[in-house]
C-alpha cells in the first residue's frame, strides 16, 4: 500500500507538470487569435503566480485541516476546470480570469507535496517525484504541438490535458484512504546528528522544554540553524526572522525566475532572434523540459553519492554552460543542446533545496517554512517572465541568455551564502 500512496503522490506531480509548460508553447499561435499582444503571456503568467502566492501562504493551514491527500484532489480538480476554461476562451480576458483559480489549485498541492516527502522520503525520491513533474511538462508541449500541427488548434490542445487532469483527479479521490498508511518521517543522519546537537546545547543552558503531556519535545521543535526552539506555529515576520530564511527565499525566488523565463520564453526565443518556425519552436520549447525531466531521474541516483549542497552547485555549473551554449552563434544543434542542458541543470537544485528543508529550519516548521518557499518562488515566476517580456518587446530577445545569466549568478552567491550562514550558526551552538 506504501507503494501505491507513492505511486499517486508521482502521478499528481504529473497533473501539475502537464499545464505549466503549455502557455509558453502554445502563445505564438495564441496572441494572434485572441488579438493579444506578443508580451501579454506575461499578464496571465503573473495571475497564475499570484494565485499560487496566496495558497501556497495558505498550505500550512490547508493542510493541517484537510491532509495533504484532500488538498491534493481538490487542487487538481480545480485545475482541470481552469483548463478547460483557458480551452473555450475567445478573448484575452476570459484566459486571465480561468487563470485564477488556475493558479490557486497549483499552489497548495506543491507545497503539500513537497513537503510530504521531504519529511518522509530519501533524497531519491524528491528528484523522482521532480521528474515526474518534468515528464508533465515536456509531455504538455508535445501534446500542444500535435494539436496546433494536427487541425485541433490550441484549444484542442488545452481540453487534452484538461480531460487528463480530470481522470487524475478521479484517481486522486478514489484513492485518498492509502494517505493513512504514510511511512513514517525520517531525516538523514546528518540533520539528525545536528538537530542532536542543537538540543543539548539548549539543554544545557534553558533545560529540557515539555509538552502538554510532560515529555521534552525541545528535539522537535528546535532546528539546525542555531535558532531557538520554536512554538508549533510562528507567524509568518516570526519565520522571515529566522538564520537563513532570506538566503533560501532569494534561492527560490532566483530559481523560479530563470526557470520560468527559459521556458516562457525559449519558444518565442528560437522563433524571432534565430529564425525558427512558430510549430517546430513548441517542440523545441519541450527539451528544455526534457532536460529537466532526464535531470531529475539521474540525480535520483546521483543523490546517492552527493548531499544536496553539492547536487545544487553540480546544477548551477550545468546550467551556465548551458547559457554559454545558446549564446554562441554556432548553429541550431548548438542552442538546441543548450536549451537541454539549462534544463539538466535546473533539474537537481529545486527539489534539493526543498529536501533540505526539514534539516535545515527543523521538521515542525518545515511545512510552513516550504509553504513560503513556494511563495517565493511563485514571485519570480510571476515577476520576472512578464518583466523580460516587456524587455525584449522594446529591446531585443537576443537578451534572453544574458538576462538568465544574471538571475543564475545572483541564485549562487545567495545559495552559498545560506550554507556558509547555516555552518556558522552550528558550529557557534555545538562550540
Amino acid at each position: 500500500m506504501a507503494s501505491c500512496l507513492l505511486a499517486m503522490i508521482y502521478l499528481a506531480f504529473i497533473s501539475l507538470g502537464l499545464p505549466d509548460s503549455l502557455l509558453g508553447s502554445a502563445w505564438p499561435s495564441m496572441y494572434p487569435n485572441l488579438g493579444a499582444g506578443v508580451s501579454w503571456a506575461g499578464i496571465v503568467s503573473m495571475i497564475i503566480a499570484a494565485g499560487t502566492i496566496v495558497s501556497s501562504l495558505a498550505s500550512d493551514r490547508l493542510t493541517r485541516t484537510l491532509g495533504t491527500g484532500r488538498v491534493t484532489a481538490f487542487s487538481v480538480l480545480m485545475t482541470a476546470a481552469a483548463l478547460l476554461g483557458f480551452s473555450f476562451s475567445s478573448s484575452f480576458w476570459m484566459l486571465c480570469l480561468c487563470a485564477i483559480p488556475y493558479g490557486l489549485g497549483a499552489g497548495s498541492v506543491d507545497a503539500a507535496l513537497n513537503n510530504f516527502v521531504a519529511l518522509h522520503y530519501p533524497a531519491r525520491h524528491m528528484s523522482w517525484l521532480h521528474c515526474m513533474w518534468g515528464i508533465g511538462a515536456s509531455v504538455g508541449p508535445m501534446i500542444m504541438g500535435w494539436a496546433i500541427t494536427g487541425g485541433l488548434r490550441w484549444n484542442g490542445g488545452y481540453q487534452i490535458i484538461a480531460v487528463i487532469q480530470i481522470i487524475l483527479t478521479a484517481l486522486l479521490f478514489l484513492t485518498l484512504p492509502l494517505w493513512k498508511m504514510a511511512p513514517a518521517p525520517i531525516l538523514d543522519t546528518a540533520s539528525d546528528t545536528a538537530k542532536a546537537a542543537v538540543t543539548e546545547a539548549n539543554n544545557s543552558t534553558t533545560g529540557a522544554t515539555a509538552d502538554k503531556s510532560g515529555n521534552n519535545a525541545v528535539s522537535a521543535a528546535a532546528d539546525a540553524s542555531g535558532n531557538h526552539p520554536a512554538a508549533e506555529r510562528l507567524t509568518f515576520f516570526q519565520i522571515l526572522r529566522r538564520r537563513g530564511i532570506k538566503e533560501v527565499l532569494i534561492c527560490f525566488f532566483c530559481y523560479s525566475a530563470m526557470e520560468g523565463a527559459a521556458g516562457m520564453w525559449a519558444a518565442s526565443y528560437c522563433t524571432i532572434e534565430r529564425g525558427i518556425t512558430a510549430e517546430q519552436a513548441a517542440q523545441w520549447a519541450s527539451l528544455f523540459y526534457l532536460g529537466i525531466t532526464a535531470g531529475r531521474f539521474i540525480c535520483g541516483f546521483i543523490t546517492l553519492k552527493f548531499n544536496d549542497r553539492n547536487m545544487i552547485r553540480i546544477g548551477q555549473v550545468t546550467a551556465a554552460i548551458g547559457l554559454i551554449c545558446v549564446i554562441l552563434p554556432l548553429g541550431n544543434a548548438v542552442l538546441l543542446a543548450g536549451l537541454i542542458l539549462i534544463g539538466c541543470g535546473c533539474a537537481p537544485i529545486y527539489p534539493s533545496i526543498i529536501h533540505e528543508t526539514p534539516a535545515n529550519f527543523g521538521r515542525e516548521l518545515s511545512q510552513a517554512v516550504i509553504g513560503i518557499q513556494m511563495a517565493a518562488a511563485y514571485t519570480g515566476t510571476c515577476l520576472i517572465p512578464p518583466l523580460f517580456g516587456m524587455i525584449a518587446e522594446h529591446a531585443s530577445f537576443a537578451l534572453y541568455p544574458y538576462f538568465l545569466g544574471i538571475i543564475l549568478l545572483l541564485m549562487i552567491l545567495m545559495s552559498e551564502k545560506l550554507h556558509l550562514t547555516l555552518q556558522r550558526a552550528r558550529r557557534h551552538r555545538r562550540s
